[in-house]
């Protein structure tokens, strides 16, 4: 087998991949203990926990005093004065918000804390040991043992922190959540969906060698469907490793050296079976040093498009998708377990999808690998959301900063072709510059799967006739736009009169169409949130969507209802948007096998 090995000085990594390799990737081929389960927690909307009376936080201060519930304290005595006692506090699960745990706790916004107390001994006493949390929403502090060991903003990207030398037999870890909206944030304070408040996924510690595999990328190169390119990075120890790649299923045995503690591969491969959706073929892969074994599943696919088609390991391919929110209709509540992620993709399956929007933020890693094993594409995004702070650079830092961690996580799934930079961002200069720098870092990260964002489309002379006229259409790889002819644009019939200006030599998805109804509820096709109307207008636009002709996919919205405090209209939404094709109840609607039987014929062709 052919073989030759990049020096680092022809590695077309950036800065910001080292930056970003600090956090380790792919958990769950680690060594781990869970944190998940019942922790305490107080309610802190005047945030005393943290501040005193004169608004100075005492994790500045050099002998925080025990008001500060991160030290986790109890009063010396019987006339020692402290106003909070975890011991006595009531209990939360983790991973999950804390809306819909307690009825009080439904619509709160602000801050709460979390604590709890845990036995660790490492199984190596040179080893390291790292706090690790799939997500919280939306600005966390962490404290172990009354020591600060981080902050973290952002509500659905992974994060963690050394505790190496905080770490004890007896521990008590202390989380301060807070999930105010904030016009700066991303996203910003204006959502359709609900911001659940908390530890949303799971908490794990992560123990390592003094030297470990910190990071890895390992894909098919896009210009040679028959070469395996990519890196390995450690952290640690900064000496001379040598590295060995082994895909035992194609009899691949690769060694090389990493000079500081990084290392490039390509090499050659003979007789590989590619991932697809028909065929979600997984290779073990093991990567080895002389400190640790890791082995992790991966898939090897090439997409590329040319002109209007989107390839597929060479072959076009037409995008059969659902837009899904990371809610489970049986229980009120952000998805967060390995069953969530199971009962939404094996529902889109039944629908016959080949493909995912997971929208409008990054979803649990759970729902990765699950699209990977089940033969599901994956389009991931990043909540840059409606009216964002364009101009302001701690807006753009913690955009590119949610970016970088989802192409992170996700570098090495095959089901994940598509990284989208935004969803109905309104043109402007300074909305466009922003979105092409993101871009441009994604662009930088990986050069093995497609860009997009979802658009909107403009009316001008012809009312009938909707163009896509973004300029950031330039700049990704599928021309995907958002359209609701028929529900907030007129009724049903109006589709049928309705055309799309295109003007570009590139894909065309339809990342977002449908209306509301309410499960259960029938009436004629004219009636709004019937049953009937939504089939209606499924019917209709499917129809006219056929008539576009780069058309090469979509995912309507969305798979199932979900919460929205947008949505007041009593009896009818009662605080749902009404979208889905399953209802909350879980009952497939009309709608729903409408699209079903359209995907079925797009199967065939």
């Amino acid at each position: 087998m052919k073989k030759y090995f990049l020096i680092l000085a022809s590695l077309s990594l950036t800065n910001e991949i080292l930056a970003q390799s600090l956090q380790i990737t792919t958990v769950d081929n680690r060594v781990s203990t869970s944190l998940n389960g019942e922790w305490k927690y107080l309610i802190d909307p005047y945030e005393n926990g943290f501040y005193n009376y004169r608004l100075q936080p005492f994790d500045e201060m050099d002998n925080p005093p025990k008001s500060a519930y991160f030290t986790d304290s109890k009063p010396a005595d019987k006339t020692e004065l402290l106003e909070y006692d975890w011991d006595t506090s009531p209990s939360i699960s983790v991973p999950g918000d804390w809306n819909h745990q307690f009825e009080n706790l439904e619509w709160y916004e602000g801050t709460i804390w979390y604590r709890k107390k845990f036995s660790y001994q490492k199984s190596e006493a040179s080893n390291r040991v790292f706090i690790h949390f799939g997500a919280i929403n939306y600005h966390s502090k962490i404290y172990l043992n009354g020591e600060k060991v981080g902050e973290h903003t952002g509500g659905f990207t992974p994060f963690q922190f050394e505790v190496t030398d905080l770490i004890q037999d007896e521990n008590s870890i202390v989380v301060f959540v807070n999930n105010n909206r904030k016009p700066e944030g991303v996203p910003t304070v204006n959502t359709d969906w609900y911001n659940y408040g908390g530890i949303t996924r799971d908490v794990m510690l992560i123990e390592t060698p003094q030297q470990y595999v910190s990071d890895y990328m390992i894909q098919l190169n896009p210009e040679n469907p028959n070469e395996i390119k990519g890196y390995i990075h450690t952290d640690g120890f900064n000496r001379d490793l040598t590295a060995t790649i082994s895909i035992p299923e194609l009899s691949v045995s690769e060694s090389f050296t990493l000079e500081e503690r990084v290392g490039a591969f390509n090499f050659t491969v003979n007789n590989i079976e590619y991932w697809s959706p028909e065929n979600p073929k997984l290779y073990e892969v093991i990567i080895e040093t002389e400190h640790e074994r890791i082995t992790d599943q991966i898939g090897f696919r090439t997409i590329t498009t040319k002109g209007a088609d989107i390839l597929l390991n060479g072959e076009s391919i037409f995008l059969r998708g659902i837009s899904i929110h990371e809610e489970n209709p049986y229980r009120e509540g952000r998805a967060r377990s390995e069953a969530d992620a199971e009962l939404l993709l094996r529902w889109a399956k039944d629908l016959g999808c080949n493909f995912v929007r997971l929208a409008h933020y990054p979803h649990n890693r759970h729902m990765i690998r699950l699209a990977n094993e089940l033969g599901l594409l994956v389009w991931e995004e990043v909540p840059v959301y409606w009216t964002i702070h364009w101009e302001n650079p701690e807006t753009y830092a913690n955009a590119e900063h949610q970016l970088k961690a989802m192409i992170h996580r996700h570098k090495n799934s095959a089901a994940t072709i598509i990284w989208s930079l935004a969803n109905e961002t309104p043109v402007s200069e300074a909305r466009t510059e922003f979105l092409v720098k993101l871009a441009n870092t994604a662009r930088s990260l990986d050069d093995t799967r497609l860009l997009s964002a979802a658009m909107e489309v403009h009316l001008e002379d012809d009312p009938n006739e909707y163009i896509v006229g973004d300029p950031l259409a330039d700049y990704v790889d599928l021309v995907s736009f958002n359209q609701y002819v028929g529900w907030y644009n007129g009724a049903p019939e109006k589709v049928v009169r309705s055309k799309w200006k295109v003007p570009y030599n590139k894909p065309v998805f339809i990342s977002e169409f449908g209306a509301g109804a309410k499960a259960g509820f029938h009436a004629d096709t004219l009636t709004r949130f019937s049953e009937e109307y939504q089939a209606d207008l499924y019917t209709k636009t499917l129809d006219a969507l056929s008539q576009i002709e780069n058309l090469r996919g979509m995912s309507p919205w969305i798979l199932v209802d979900f919460k929205s405090p947008r949505r007041q209209l009593s009896v009818i939404q009662d605080g749902w948007n009404r979208k889905g094709l399953i209802g909350n109840n879980g009952e497939k609607k009309m709608a729903y096998f409408v699209l079903q039987s359209y995907y079925h014929q797009k199967a065939s062709e």
